[in-house]
């Protein structure tokens, strides 16, 4: 069965109340034309996970002016204003979670483990609410997985089996969330027959992705 669908098919797929994982940084290697489809679409109450969301009204950052995220988990804000302003109005809720933690909380998702132990956030702001766990006389936080409805990857080149590769640094993110959603949706901007990219330079199998959009 073949994974190709239209970008309508795909975001048929997304439903008020999800939570949504979007790979890339700054909006490089984020599904763009994808976050356009959802916010034509008009869904709300989204949860999104991802490093940042990126600039106003561009790319992620779409949803935040649109208004349609009630929850965010991410690294940090700074560079769009609305995402800054509806926090302080308390119209978004956000999780600050350090980058490097975030990558282990998604991978910790998608492998099925219970959690990571980290040093990274004691005595700051992170620990609130967090259980700690001493390991031969050194005390950790316990970092919880994170797993989505829906996983949005943006690839450079994805060939006709879902098998992707991403150039530069799209790759942030992006390997690690396609493993950690029930659905995992895959942008790509070139696609080629499968058996066209050398399996040794593949960053996603095929066996991750469930839809492709071109």
């Amino acid at each position: 069965m073949s994974k190709l669908i239209s970008i309508e098919e795909a975001v048929s797929h997304i439903k008020d109340g999800m939570t949504i994982m979007f790979g890339g940084f700054l909006g490089a290697g984020t599904a763009v034309k994808m976050v356009e489809a959802i916010v034509n679409k008009g869904v709300k109450d989204l949860t999104l996970i991802g490093n940042d969301t990126a600039y106003p009204n561009k790319a992620i950052g779409m949803l935040i002016a649109n208004h349609q995220v009630k929850k965010l988990y991410a690294s940090h804000i700074g560079t769009n204003a609305d995402t800054i302003q509806q926090f302080n109005d308390k119209t978004l809720e956000i999780e600050f979670v350090p980058q490097g933690t975030l990558a282990e909380r998604i991978r910790c998702g998608g492998a099925g483990l219970g959690g990571v132990l980290t040093r990274t956030g004691l005595g700051t702001v992170v620990e609130q609410g967090k259980r700690k766990i001493e390991v031969d006389g050194v005390e950790y936080l316990l970092e919880l997985p994170l797993h989505a409805d829906v996983a949005l990857i943006g690839a450079s080149v994805c060939d006709t089996s879902g098998n992707a590769i991403y150039k530069g640094t799209t790759q942030n993110f992006n390997p690690t969330m396609a493993t950690a959603a029930d659905i995992v949706i895959l942008e790509t901007k070139e696609l080629v027959e499968t058996g066209t990219i050398p399996m040794e330079q593949i960053h996603t199998p095929g066996i991750y992705v469930d839809y492709i959009v071109k």
